[in-house]
């Protein structure tokens, strides 16, 4: 990381140096909004000084060195500024200004080369960045409006524990902080396109700050892909979990895929991926982020995801299991202990299930409620959510609805149990009742979708936690991973325009022989059939040998795509028909391909690897042989590749079923198709800096105790 000392002076400065008009202007503004009790110092050439306000000429002129300046001059200005702050020994800066690497053009390139040459050691926001706010030591280094404390607290706007935003757009930063939900936020920091500061490092340095408890991001790139992995880690063993948006779900740029894997294994399946393994909640909206980050700012992820939802509506409970129909959520029902107990407190007049309608005929009995309250937060889910929409207190009286509330707050055990107040509607929930509800350690959840994909989220979240969510990037020495955002995102975030979906030296690679390719992975423990490489002539003895029935198939590196060229016969059952194969096969080929041929497969598995552009070697599994492209049914890994993470991504293929025993047909041998999965990694692994794309399609996994043989294979080498 650049200088850490000038990163935390730049955060909590005592100094602050405001270059420019307008811009400035808007700055120093909201630093008095915010309580800024340090020295505040403005820069501008021309403007006078008035009895408020002294203006200095130039950075010379300053009485020190600021430990933080603002530097919204003409991008042209910015280098000489850079150096003039680096040379007075200043701790950082942020670069408001645009017109830089952003643009792509020959100037702009030439003025960040500028920027960084000057700037040396000196750590800076941006360029075309808005910002950040520090709401812990009450510093505003930000060119807008200073909103997004609660309101029920009035104007102070210090907090002392809450999340840290982190955000590659200005704008997007703005959003969330002008939210209405009571999500504690104690930075929001802006890193626009990353020449300096970038996500990761602020991850890494604000993971030990004990005052954050979540991070919370919008991305449209990673700088450094192997330091954004191990960010995450650190503040996962800080204790602090990340929920992100990420834009480019649809991909930009087309891509040259050699082979099904890499048509498969798409730049967002990988990040995808990442998120899932490294135990990152992947939002699809500001509204779901801002729901998630307040489940983790109130205790961290949540252990799974065994939920109960509760209300006094029968409609809200049927739309409660109808909006999670595509989540990872379980509504298992109550232990029989506490649904006696229900039984009998509530009578027969109320179905006691999960999700849990317990009408209103206990509504105004207060013993009562608390006594169903206190059982249900002691029956063991991983979330007990309560769900209830209060009238607008400017437009009627919610005071029966909150001596509810204040009975299902008051009857909360705290950790390790976790409560959830829920409203259907994110606008009918109060600022005093989320504030209420945030004391007590319950999160405060709006609007009923976004309030179950946080929960899922966060059960996700601990799940992988739970598993260890360990994530290893292989990236090939010489290629390092770079930093890929869709150059039609544009905004204030754009940067680097490296093809987010490329294939490190995807057209420089050259490809093996099938049987050059089977054989190199034999090597590594892969189960291949018994084959001969032979002249056409030579077929039949060779099928003799091998032992019918065979397939035959035309060899040559020329070949990838066998089926497509009508260069393979299958079922060859006698010699005379070996050698009508060989008669048409050798149009294509004077080489060919005899195996033994695997007949009493269970399920056929596609098995590959490829190199993206960014995370490295990707593995991916799925649905093989005709069923590829049909379902498009994979799953999609990251290093390390471990026995029970390839178990686990097998088990949420649609093609598992035939894996377990379908229909009366036996269960597939699935202790040997994932060694024949961990053999593809290894040879990967060993051949990491050459290897573009492995394809096996299929391994036919064989009925339990007999095996998995990979009956096609591709392999393409980049040059080392």
């Amino acid at each position: 990381m650049t200088n850490l000392s000038g990163i935390k002076r730049l955060l909590a400065p005592q100094t602050v140096a405001l270059f420019g008009s307008g811009w400035a202007d808007a700055v120093d503004a909201g630093g008095k909004v915010i309580g800024f009790r340090g020295e505040v110092w403005r820069i501008h050439p021309k403007r006078p000084s008035t009895p408020e306000v002294k203006y200095f000429r130039s950075i010379d002129e300053l009485p020190g060195a600021p430990d933080a300046s603002f530097v919204a001059a003409p991008a042209s200005e910015v280098p000489a500024i850079a150096e003039g702050l680096a040379r007075r020994g200043a701790g950082g800066f942020v670069c408001f200004a645009a017109g830089f690497s952003e643009t792509g053009a020959v100037q702009g390139q030439r003025l960040t080369s500028e920027l960084l040459a000057n700037a040396r050691d000196l750590p800076f926001f941006g360029p075309n960045c808005y910002g950040f706010i520090n709401f812990f030591d009450q510093v505003a280094l930000w060119p807008d409006q200073v909103v997004g404390r609660p309101a029920a607290s009035g104007i102070n706007y210090r907090i002392d524990r809450g999340v840290a935003i982190i955000c590659q757009s200005g704008t997007l930063a703005l959003n969330i902080l002008f939210n209405d939900r009571s999500l504690p936020i104690g930075y929001v920091l802006t890193v626009g396109n990353q020449t300096c500061l970038a996500v990761e490092d602020m991850i890494e340095l604000l993971a030990d700050d004990e005052r954050v408890t979540a991070f919370g991001l919008y991305v449209e790139g990673v700088k450094d892909p192997v330091r954004f992995a191990r960010a995450v880690e650190k503040a996962r063993l800080a204790g602090k979990p990340i929920a992100l948006v990420k834009a480019g779900r649809t991909e930009a740029a087309a891509r040259t895929a050699h082979t099904h894997t890499g048509s498969l294994a798409g730049a967002d399946t990988v990040f995808d991926s990442l998120c899932r393994q490294a135990g990152i909640a992947r939002c699809e909206s500001l509204a779901t982020l801002c729901e998630t980050l307040k489940v983790f700012h109130t205790g961290g992820p949540l252990r799974g995801r065994r939920v109960l939802i509760m209300g006094a509506s029968g409609g809200d409970m049927a739309m409660t299991a109808d909006a999670s129909r595509d989540l990872g959520l379980t509504y298992p029902p109550f232990p029989a202990d506490t649904a006696a107990q229900l039984q009998e407190l509530l009578t027969d007049k109320v179905t006691v299930a999960n999700p849990f309608d317990f009408h209103t005929h206990i509504w105004f009995d207060a013993p009562a409620m608390s006594s169903m309250f206190s059982l249900v937060h002691r029956a063991g889910f991983d979330t007990t959510g309560f769900m209830l929409d209060c009238p607008p207190e400017n437009q009627a009286d919610p005071a029966a609805y909150v001596v509810a509330i204040k009975q299902y707050l008051a009857t909360f055990p705290g950790p390790p149990a976790r409560g959830a107040l829920i409203s259907a509607m994110p606008e009918s929930m109060s600022p005093t009742t989320r504030e209420m509800c945030l004391a007590a350690g319950v999160m405060p959840l709006q609007g009923q979708r976004e309030a179950l994909e946080a929960l899922n989220l966060a059960g996700e979240v601990g799940e992988a936690w739970a598993g260890g969510a360990k994530v290893e990037l292989r990236v090939p020495a010489g290629r390092p991973a770079r930093a890929a955002v869709d150059p039609t995102l544009g905004g204030d975030a754009a940067g680097a325009t490296v093809p987010p979906s490329a294939s490190l030296g995807e057209h420089a690679a050259r490809a093996l022989t099938e049987h050059a390719a089977k054989s190199a992975l034999a090597a590594f423990g892969l189960t291949i059939p018994r084959s001969k490489v032979v002249a056409p002539n030579d077929v039949a003895a060779a099928a003799l040998d091998i032992g019918f029935p065979v397939v035959m198939k035309a060899s040559g590196a020329h070949l990838e795509h066998k089926s497509e060229l009508g260069a393979v016969v299958v079922n060859i059952r006698t010699a005379a028909e070996a050698e009508l194969a060989a008669q048409r096969l050798s149009k294509l080929s004077d080489q060919l391909l005899v195996e033994q041929m695997i007949a009493d497969g269970v399920a056929e598995i596609l098995v590959g690897m490829t190199v993206d552009s960014q995370f490295g070697q990707v593995l991916v599994i799925g649905a093989g042989g005709v069923l590829t492209e049909l379902l498009r049914d994979t799953v999609t890994l990251l290093p390390p590749f471990t026995p029970a993470s390839i178990q686990a991504a097998l088990k949420r293929l649609k093609v598992s079923k035939l894996l377990a025993g379908f229909r009366g047909k036996p269960a597939g041998d699935l202790p040997a198709l994932i060694e024949a999965v961990l053999a593809c990694t290894r040879y990967a692994e060993a051949n990491l800096n050459t290897l573009a794309e492995l394809d096996i399609n299929p391994v036919i996994v064989r009925p339990a105790g007999l095996g998995a043989v990979a009956v096609d294979a591709l392999i393409r080498l980049n040059a080392p």
